[in-house]
């Protein structure tokens, strides 16, 4: 989950929208079957790795787009690199055929560990491989919560402790970042990076966090998750939520709110309110994750608003409503998640190469002459993947 794509949504006419209506998007759903949902996750997968994997000879790293240009990193930001893990592990749920992406995905999670930077006191992953592979960066709390939440679907479908005991040491990373200064407005919330120069509280952070300790409780039944995961949800609630299911992107020191709307804070809001009510049996979080899906679906589904939004971000939202779904069914979830898969594998896949490109902005229309990259190919195999596995 990252930080910020940078483009202003388009408002469109809902006619004409394939995702605005629920009934052609059932329609749609019903004539790609499961089994077409894992075909196009395993050959939007076999694209990735043909053209944006480097091989183990390169660490198992990936590239940050392609064709990679001369001024670019040799390799990617730790974010792409996340999503590439959340894709394999995805692969390694497709039924019947997962087995073969066991060892992709174990190897995914040791080439995360290349971006671990165990400085003193203040440990984490960097924004972009320290050294002796690069030059290191920042620790921004988001990538980190995501990463925690990746390793814990990998603890989930091995049981390997180390995977539990990683996903513990990134909450305790980004439990760093609340702000305890009660002279700020709205006090509390999560910094976006690490340094004395943020001055961003963020819903994606605080939210993405949140889920992480909610699922941490859920496996372990600490308290100290619960209560972390509780306030930081709260303080989104109270500090961002603009109506159900809406949330603002940030609130500054100042009291100045960055009001941008994206996709996968409303999915992040729904996961962890799932994940407390299953965890916790308080039926009032339940209550919630179905208010802000309701509110949310309701806004994102006109015109071309999901077209719009990144495409990693609508594979956050999506994987949240599946969440949610689990427990409480409503056939909306899928059949929004599906018709958006229909329309960018016919509009935005280039034929030629399995590709997917997008505007700057990671959404919106084709871009054949843009470069592809490891972010938007990953988050449309996670996309096809979770179709593919949902159970409802």
């Amino acid at each position: 989950m990252k930080t910020s794509a940078r483009t202003a949504l388009a408002l469109a006419v809902l006619s004409g929208a394939l995702w605005a209506s629920p009934a052609a998007a059932a329609g749609h759903d019903r004539q790609t079957t499961p089994s077409t949902w894992a075909h196009r996750a395993e050959v939007s997968y076999d694209s990735l790795q043909q053209h944006l994997y480097q091989g183990p000879q390169e660490h198992g790293l990936y590239l940050e787009k392609t064709p990679r240009t001369e001024e670019e990193n040799p390799h990617s930001y730790l974010w792409p690199l996340r999503e590439a893990a959340a894709a394999t592990v995805d692969m390694a749920e497709l039924p019947g055929v997962g087995e073969r992406y066991d060892h992709d995905a174990a190897e995914r999670f040791t080439t995360l560990r290349l971006y671990f930077n165990p400085r003193d006191g203040r440990p984490g992953y960097d924004s972009y491989l320290p050294a002796p592979l690069g030059q290191g960066g920042d620790v921004f709390y988001d990538d980190n919560a995501v990463v925690g939440l990746t390793f814990l679907d990998q603890y989930r479908a091995t049981g390997e402790s180390l995977y539990l005991e990683r996903a513990a040491e990134t909450f305790g990373v980004v439990g760093r970042g609340w702000d305890d200064d009660p002279a700020k407005p709205c006090p509390g919330g999560l910094h976006w990076v690490d340094s004395p120069d943020n001055y961003m509280r963020a819903a994606n952070v605080t939210g993405l966090s949140a889920q992480l300790a909610a699922e941490l409780y859920a496996i372990e039944g600490d308290d100290r998750y619960l209560a972390s995961a509780k306030k930081w949800y709260e303080w989104n609630w109270s500090c961002l939520r603009r109506s159900p299911g809406l949330y603002d992107n940030s609130r500054d020191d100042d009291g100045t709110v960055n009001d941008t709307l994206w996709t996968y804070n409303s999915g992040a809001m729904i996961g962890t309110a799932t994940t407390l009510y299953r965890a916790t049996g308080d039926r009032s979080y339940l209550d919630r994750a179905v208010e802000d899906a309701t509110g949310s679906l309701a806004y994102w589904k006109q015109g071309d608003r999901l077209h719009e939004q990144p495409a990693i971000f609508n594979a956050f939202y999506f994987d949240n409503l599946r969440i949610l779904n689990e427990v409480r069914p409503d056939r909306a979830y899928r059949e929004t998640a599906a018709a958006y898969a229909e329309q960018t594998w016919k509009d935005n896949r280039t034929p030629s190469d399995g590709l997917f490109r997008f505007q700057p902005s990671g959404g919106g229309d084709h871009a054949p002459d843009a470069q592809a990259e490891t972010l938007h190919q990953s988050a449309m195999i996670q996309i096809f993947a979770g179709l593919a596995t949902d159970r409802s």
